[in-house]
């Protein structure tokens, strides 16, 4: 305790700026860590159920990683143009102000602190699966596991992008060998090639854009790197590196699980299954399949955390620069870590945790997701119209149809899920008005004025 109240002691209104020390490995790691998570052991059984062949599940996968691809230009121009720390927030401040910066800003923190706290409940009910002693403290075991890793990024960035690291490498060389155990063994008896008709019959259309949909939630979290553009040594160079590779990893490594899920089930059974990488590891490792499934479900969810942890302070401190929050919340201790919004986050996390309102949340943050992706794309069209003259060191593919394309998808995903779930759409209405309406307290008439670049941080030592 004692050393915590020291790292957050050495982080007062004026403390250090962040520290340029980032580079490729790390942008791949983070992106990879936090896009890879508990959704790719779930959504194939879904998806396949609204495709109904394997041929076309397949495809839909892969139309998807292309899509996210596509995506990825017009985020790393914006990242690459405006390299500093807030992400979706200071692209959507630049080209609409401070109000809709705000909002964007505000609906980005709650969807990154309602995930850290939803992948800690699931790490908790793992741990307890794993370790049955642990059944009556499921609560406790994930609260325990957020102030870990708070604590660990406290220390400073290189502890947490360390943790970052190690569990993403860990968690891909864990799923690869399932997939490489998959395609080892012969098909199960009683499974099929492929399913003749979906399990989901809402029509062909609408079937096909509510599997593309699942599938683009799955790749959601591809532009992590982008929140670290203030941070790294060369975020020219880098930046387009690690969003590329990150897209395409998982793009990969989702098309793989996929097919060895496939291969070990067959359609018919993966159609019906809900968490059919459960299934394949019994198929693969027999009677130690659950706890193998359970070690990768657990080492998942740990990378998304710190993932989580590394992003939201830095949507919180670029806020808070531009004087939109607290100055406090500026503060960085000398590990390079922005101590006061760090904390911040750990205790929304922790309250979110106890509050038994993740399922309505959850609900809530799959139309925040959406909206916080059209304040980004639209935002690169218009600063392309209204300034031309920005440094632009990287440019968008095939723009401007890939950032209108981005933006049409993503409007139509919004305009499907409030249709779909008209209860919970009106609450997020109602949160996005509320935000603004803060906004418009907090910042004053005339101070709509865009701000600046700002400073590069400094190296570290």
């Amino acid at each position: 305790m004692g050393a915590t109240a020291a790292y957050i002691a050495g982080a007062g209104p004026r403390g250090g700026r962040l520290l340029r020390i980032l580079g490729v490995g790390f942008g791949i790691a983070v992106g990879v860590g936090a896009t890879i998570g508990g959704g790719i052991l779930r959504t194939p059984g879904e998806v396949a159920g609204y495709m109904g062949a394997a041929g076309l599940t397949a495809a839909i996968w892969l139309v998807g990683g292309l899509y996210t691809l596509l995506c990825s230009t017009s985020v790393i121009e914006l990242a690459t143009m405006l390299p500093r720390a807030g992400g979706w927030y200071v692209y959507s401040q630049r080209a609409f102000g401070k109000r809709v910066g705000f909002v964007a800003g505000c609906c980005d923190c709650m969807n990154q602190t309602l995930g850290t706290a939803v992948a800690a409940v699931a790490f908790g009910e793992f741990a307890a699966e794993l370790h049955p002693a642990l059944s009556p403290y499921v609560t406790l075991t994930a609260i325990t596991g957020v102030l870990a890793l708070a604590l660990l990024n406290l220390i400073g960035l290189r502890s947490g992008s360390r943790t970052q690291t190690l569990t993403s490498l860990v968690k891909a060389v864990a799923l690869i060998a399932l997939v490489i155990g998959c395609f080892s063994i012969s098909k199960s008896a009683g499974t099929s090639e492929a399913a003749h008709l979906p399990l989901h019959s809402p029509g062909v259309l609408l079937g096909w854009l509510l599997a593309f949909q699942a599938v683009v939630y799955t790749y959601d979290a591809w532009y992590t790197p982008m929140y670290f553009a203030e941070e790294d040594q060369n975020p020219n160079t880098n930046l387009p590196r690690s969003m590329v590779v990150t897209v395409l990893s998982c793009g990969a490594i989702f098309l793989l699980i996929n097919g060895a899920l496939i291969h070990v089930l067959g359609m018919e059974r993966l159609q019906y299954d809900k968490v059919p990488a459960a299934d394949a590891s019994l198929a693969v490792f027999g009677s130690y399949g659950r706890q193998v499934i359970l070690l990768i479900s657990i080492i998942t969810v740990i990378s998304c955390i710190n993932a989580n942890f590394l992003t939201t302070p830095r949507v919180l401190y670029g806020m808070a620069r531009d004087r939109l929050l607290p100055s406090r919340l500026t503060a960085v201790n000398r590990g390079g870590t922005p101590a006061w919004a760090l904390l911040l986050c750990t205790c929304v996390g922790v309250a979110l945790i106890l509050s038994g309102t993740l399922e309505t949340l959850i609900e809530i943050d799959s139309v925040i997701i959406v909206a916080v992706y059209v304040s980004g794309f639209a935002s690169l069209l218009v600063l392309r119209r209204r300034e031309p003259s920005l440094p632009r060191p990287y440019r968008a593919w095939l723009y401007p149809w890939s950032t209108v394309c981005a933006l049409a998808i993503s409007l139509g995903f919004l305009f499907v899920a409030v249709i779909l779930d008209l209860k919970h759409s009106l609450f997020t209405f109602v949160l996005v008005v509320m935000s603004y309406l803060a906004s418009r307290m907090i910042v004053r008439p005339g101070a709509e004025a865009l701000a600046s670049i700002g400073p590069p941080a400094p190296r570290a030592e």
